[in-house]
């Protein structure tokens, strides 16, 4: 009985940046898979890689970007080897994004039903009527009120938690098989990102699609996502189950952001931050770019860790918090 490959499989993806002193590797020999009907969180703190894994992932990225090795496996294709059309074809229809800032996929001075109707007659052949009742079931299916109303408004006269379920409904669409979602609740209200994480997750689990959620925050995704990874500095430090990542972090890194996280036992408490900042991407030190913050750092970390498997989790750490 042969096993079904997964629906992605990233293998060694290296993203690097060119400038006229040194290129700049922003994502660092990132391997991951994600199975059909799974959602995959990503985070990290701001410059560890996280939304240019996603960039890279839909071949998104802008010069002097470029991705410089490694492989992107969608359905067991390797999407390097696409050509722009094949790309137009797939991006909005079989792989879809959520941007952070809803207005960078809404067009201003279109109505929102024409937005969301030509995303559905871009890639399929139908009427006008069938891709506007799409269009209608997409905004119903993200809670948008009296969507009939919705189709015929502009971006700017939505609320900002509006606009950001206009633009999932618009990744939804088509559905697609798999979403990238790139921090899209950062600007919204407690209250409202709470709503758009149960509807995301109650979505992927009907359409059985897959979804990559990426997120500053541990606390946003663990009851969202089903596996993690945690990014520093462009590498992939961690990542396993989200229970056990966060019930158990094997990495330094990993009980920092933990640590740092408010919590019903600490209310009161100064919060425990992780010590000194993010190193730049052109200045790492060498080895382990979490040595010069780690308390469990010593000689050995001036070398890079290499990827360790432990009972179904992968660390990168020599001196991890759990024995394997």
């Amino acid at each position: 009985m042969t096993m079904a490959s997964p629906l992605l499989e990233v293998l060694n993806l290296t993203t690097r940046f060119e400038s006229a002193q040194a290129p700049v590797t922003a994502v660092d020999n990132v391997s991951f898979s994600l199975e059909a009907g799974e959602i995959l969180g990503i985070v990290g703190e701001s410059g560890s890689g996280k939304s240019v894994t996603a960039f890279s992932l839909m071949n998104l990225l802008d010069a002097p970007g470029r991705v410089a090795a490694g492989e992107v496996r969608f359905k067991g294709r390797n999407l390097r080897d696409c050509s722009p059309r094949e790309w137009q074809a797939l991006r909005g229809d079989r792989i879809a994004m959520v941007f952070q800032d809803p207005m960078m996929s809404l067009n201003p001075v279109m109505r929102i039903g024409a937005q969301l109707t030509e995303t559905v007659r871009v890639h399929h052949r139908c009427s006008r009527s069938e891709a506007v009742d799409r269009a209608i079931g997409a905004l119903k299916r993200v809670g948008i009120p009296a969507p009939d109303e919705r189709m015929r408004a502009y971006p700017h006269e939505l609320s900002g938690g509006m606009r950001q379920r206009v633009a999932i409904a618009n990744a939804l669409i088509n559905q697609p098989d798999l979403i990238i979602a790139d921090e899209p609740t950062t600007a919204l209200d407690v209250t409202i990102q709470a709503q758009i994480l149960y509807e995301m997750k109650l979505l992927v689990r009907e359409s059985g699609a897959a979804a990559i959620w990426i997120s500053h925050d541990l606390a946003v995704v663990k009851d969202l996502v089903d596996r993690v990874c945690v990014m520093y500095a462009g590498r992939v430090v961690e990542q396993g189950p989200v229970a056990d990542v966060i019930r158990q972090p094997l990495h330094p890194y990993t009980r920092g952001l933990l640590a740092s996280l408010p919590t019903a036992e600490t209310r009161g408490q100064p919060l425990l931050a992780i010590p000194g900042a993010t190193p730049p991407l052109s200045a790492l030190p060498p080895g382990c770019a979490f040595a010069p913050r780690c308390g469990r750092a010593s000689t050995a970390c001036a070398q890079v860790p290499p990827a360790v498997v432990v009972r179904g989790r992968t660390h990168r750490c020599f001196h991890p918090l759990v024995a394997a």
